[in-house]
């Protein structure tokens, strides 16, 4: 395991040494295949092992381009021109294949298109004549491609401006009509929408500004008028961004592909390279830094090195669909500001580190932040936010709280309590045995000081659920109209243990658990019977392999019912002062 890292990440070295170790792992697989592509795993996604093998050799290209600029290295290079010119001539036993509607293969051509922009005589101009045009002409199929109507809309976006740059003519009446489809999505306030109104995530910063800001880059003398909107755009999403990050570097954990990691921070690698200073350089380094430390000291890697599918620790639980074990390195994204230079006023700045205890209401990303214990713990309240056809999309977005130091979990199946790790969360069940819990909002509220949901389990079950925050703790208020008994549970925070059994205290009335410097605690206020401690299925939470957390119960006749409960997640660390 690569758990002993010695690196501040403050200059452009510092990247270019991580950069080195990370791609170790993979780089003699790289060289070394006998196919275009690289095999890191048995698990599956919704595409085939051809499109998964593909992706594992392209998606490196996200830090290994930038990379290049700085140190070439022409036997990895020369690999991935071989594998290219294999994989792209329909000639060839190894060809990749047609490009189809809404296929893998044009996500991945996202960061060829990068590589491509970046390296014209290093990489592009290497190829023999015959091997560019086979390459133009596999990617171009792309373009006539249907995609859905979300952040994909930018990649055919970079793979037009890169086949440009590649010396092919550019349609700017298809340009153009991508790029107000990708207007179309903008909410304002610095926010787009992914494809619906629901889904307001991680996409935002490490997808849509950050191809902008790529577009930017190299189309901003051609294009001024549309680059100064992407600009603007990024600068204002900037200022609500960076409350995503706690005290200690580790950001909001919520929504979905969070297999990805320290993309998370690629939005503002995206600004450096772009030279927009849309927060001070400083702020920038220090939320990086300070990120990019607190992922290598999580158990983020395989036992022989590489980037795993899981979240602060290897899980497969928590993965969406098109999670193949290549799939991670889209965190690479991040290391785009090694294609700046060091004379950058970036890499001269001195970090700042942000120390703050606030609220912050996000409201096109609809959500509310809280900044706690200076601003180590971040609490983050959302309303109306969901995905579709996603795994575990009310558990990534339908929480009534996600926490920085506390994680969330997901469920493992959808049976018992234990299998559904129903933690901050309402868990409703007829039976007894299954149970759901807030998907859609038929309605909500959000304000500085309090947040509503108007939401229904059940056809003849209606809930209007109020959280109200306050520090590290917050009140929850449901008023739940029902035509036939329920049973319901109140789910507080997840705390991981590594002992045999958890921490635990409680009553009838309360129930806590306690492991180092977090505590999870709730209290009845109203209408609750009885306080429980439970144990999930190991491997449902984001942050801890096994957890517990403590929760209220309640048997409801039909009729109307009002439930009041008070809830905590503290951190007591005495380093936060």
């Amino acid at each position: 395991m690569m758990k002993q890292w010695d690196n501040d990440f403050l200059t452009r070295e510092d990247y270019a040494q991580a950069m080195e170790k990370l791609i170790q792992p993979i780089r003699e697989e790289i060289i070394h295949s006998d196919f275009p592509g690289v095999h890191l795993g048995s698990s599956g996604a919704v595409y085939n092992q051809q499109r998964a093998d593909m992706e594992a050799l392209i998606r490196p290209l996200w830090g290994l381009a930038p990379y290049w600029t700085l140190k070439k290295d022409d036997q990895l290079r020369d690999a991935y021109l071989n594998k290219l010119a294999a994989g792209t001539d329909s000639a060839n036993a190894a060809y990749w294949g047609d490009v189809e509607n809404y296929d893998q293969y044009i996500v991945e051509m996202a960061a060829l298109s990068l590589t491509l922009l970046l390296h014209r005589e290093y990489f592009w101009e290497q190829l023999p004549l015959k091997q560019q045009q086979t390459l133009i002409q596999w990617m171009a199929q792309a373009l006539d491609r249907q995609i859905p109507k979300n952040n994909w809309m930018f990649f055919k976006v970079l793979i037009r401006i890169a086949l440009y740059q590649c010396g092919e003519v550019l349609n700017h009446e298809a340009l153009e009509k991508e790029l107000l489809l990708i207007d179309g999505m903008y909410v304002g306030e610095g926010w787009y929408v992914d494809g619906k109104e629901t889904q307001r995530d991680y996409y935002i910063p490490f997808a849509f500004h950050y191809y902008g800001l790529i577009y930017v880059k190299f189309m901003g003398a051609e294009d001024p008028e549309r680059s100064q909107i992407f600009i603007e755009r990024a600068t204002r999403f900037a200022q609500d961004f960076l409350h995503y990050f706690d005290a200690d570097g580790e950001a909001l954990p919520y929504g979905r592909s969070l297999t990805y990691r320290f993309a998370q921070a690629a939005f503002f690698s995206a600004l450096v390279f772009a030279d927009v200073e849309a927060v001070p350089w400083g702020v920038m380094k220090g939320i990086m830094s300070k990120h990019m430390k607190k992922w290598m000291d999580h158990d983020i890697f395989t036992f022989d090195g590489r980037l795993s599918i899981g979240y602060h620790y290897e899980n497969l639980v928590m993965a969406e669909g098109y999670n193949a074990p290549g799939s991670p390195y889209w965190a690479f994204k991040t290391f785009l500001l090694l294609a700046v230079e060091e004379t950058h006023p970036f890499w001269q700045a001195q970090p700042i580190y942000l120390k703050r205890n606030e609220k912050r209401l996000v409201k096109e990303g609809r959500l509310l932040l809280l900044h706690e214990s200076n601003g180590a713990h971040v609490l983050g309240f959302p309303a109306g936010m969901l995905v579709e056809g996603q795994a575990h999309g009310e558990a990534k977005y339908s929480k009534f709280v996600y926490s920085t130091k506390f994680g969330f979990s997901v469920p493992k199946a959808g049976i018992r309590y234990e299998e559904g790790a129903f933690d901050n969360t309402l868990a409703i069940s007829v039976d007894g045995n299954c149970f759901r819990v807030k998907r859609e909002t038929e309605s909500y509220q959000l304000s500085e000081e309090k947040v509503v949901h108007q939401w229904s389990p059940f056809k003849g079950v209606n809930i209007r659920t109020e959280i109200y925050p306050f520090g590290e703790w917050h009140v929850r208020f449901h008023e739940i109209e029902t035509a036939f008994p329920l049973e319901v549970r109140e789910g507080g925070f997840s705390v991981g243990f590594e002992e045999r059994k958890p921490q635990t205290t409680g009553s009838k009335e309360t129930a806590s658990v306690q492991q180092g410097p977090l505590t999870s605690k709730i209290i009845n206020i109203e209408g609750f019977e009885e306080a429980y401690i439970v144990q999930p299925e190991p491997n449902t939470s984001l942050f801890f392999p096994r957890t517990s957390f403590p929760y209220l119960k309640k048997q409801l006749p039909s009729g109307r019912h009002r439930l009041i409960s008070l809830v905590g997640g503290l951190y007591t660390k005495e380093e936060r002062e």
